[in-house]
């Protein structure tokens, strides 16, 4: 029997993880509320002037952006462990670390993707310049599939945990902070008319090396955790 490729596992995965998501949209959602939350409530909190809202738009969005990342993180690999589908994956014929970053991928497909569809709107409501759109946009487009990857390197490292939430928001936070500093700056640098693909090309470069390197990273923390 032929063992299956690359390309048909990911077929696999990919309609299996697409289904779960259908199923549980209503935890999908989350994020998605919570950023609704953050940007309908902040004005009442400081005010609806313009000019205000406006300046911090950028920072507001991106943390909003971050900490809904943060809700669904805990479920990325639980669900897997709790009913034996991550021991199948690991007897699978294909890379532990393609499968792993597989789910990831859909991960940020299922919860960061329809934030940065919805940005335009958000942005309205924030008062955000337009000409500060394209910039927010390409550094959410950038930073948010590696925050996925990061925050999966530190889900599969707490999967055996049983209450893992706080210590998951612990060890994330801080791997966080040079993301959003650097997405959020690219947009503030933009605002004050100063260059900002410089400071999104290094974010590009940590999304590279990310990209080779969390899902091998996590598939052996996802082994670690099951040994």
């Amino acid at each position: 029997m032929n063992r299956p490729g690359l390309a048909s596992s990911a077929r696999a995965m990919l309609a299996r993880d697409l289904r779960l998501v259908w199923r549980r949209r209503g935890d999908a959602t989350q994020p998605l509320v919570f950023v609704l939350l953050v940007v309908t409530l902040f004005p009442l909190a400081i005010g609806d002037d313009p000019g205000l809202l406006s300046a911090v738009a950028p920072g507001v969005l991106w943390i909003a952006v971050l900490l809904s990342g943060l809700l669904t993180l805990d479920t990325l690999f639980r669900g897997d462990q709790e009913d034996g589908s991550l021991e199948q994956m690991m007897l699978s014929p294909a890379p532990l670390a393609w499968l792993v970053g597989l789910r990831i991928g859909v991960h940020w497909l299922t919860t960061a993707l329809p934030l940065i569809v919805l940005t335009p709107v958000l942005a309205k409501m924030l008062y955000l310049p337009g000409n500060l759109l394209g910039p927010l946009l390409v550094s959410l487009l950038v930073g948010t599939p590696l925050l996925s990857l990061v925050g999966g390197v530190v889900a599969a490292l707490t999967v055996g945990m049983r209450r893992s939430g706080m210590m998951m928001g612990l060890l994330a936070l801080p791997l966080y902070v040079p993301i959003l500093v650097f997405g959020a700056g690219s947009v503030m640098a933009a605002a004050q008319g100063m260059p900002w693909i410089g400071v999104l090309a290094l974010l590009a470069g940590g999304l590279a090396l990310a990209l080779v390197l969390a899902p091998l990273a996590a598939a052996t923390a996802l082994r670690i955790a099951l040994t």
